[in-house]
């Protein structure tokens, strides 16, 4: 029985330092002081490439379908400046000129492309 009891409890150290040395590493959290940056890498799918000129065609996030340089959902450090003009629906958390659950008639538009 004593033989068992080891048995087990050698196995059962073993699944746990297995499970410890496979899950993938924490990620720090984004430092809520610093400064909001452009992307610098190629944009993900639906978003503005780097260097974009705000109000532009590529000014777009496409997947909240508002102009990236007023995306709150994917730059918080926008917040607040929306919140300090009073352009804010609390209950939904984004600026009120984009919230079409409030403001089911809104209209907002991607820039047409410039042509060269």
């Amino acid at each position: 029985m004593k033989k068992f009891i080891i048995l087990a409890a050698l196995v059962a150290f073993n699944t746990a330092c297995d499970k410890a040395e496979t899950q993938a590493p924490v990620a720090e959290e984004p430092n809520a002081n610093a400064p909001a940056e452009a992307p610098k890498e190629a944009p993900s799918e639906g978003h503005a490439p780097a260097g974009y000129e705000p109000g532009s065609h590529e000014d777009w996030c496409g997947s909240h379908a508002v102009p990236e340089s007023q995306c709150t959902r994917c730059n918080s450090s926008l917040i607040p400046a929306f919140k300090a003009s009073g352009d804010w629906c609390a209950e939904h958390g984004l600026p009120e000129s984009q919230c079409l659950i409030c403001n089911p008639d809104l209209k907002i538009e991607r820039p047409p492309k410039e042509e060269t």
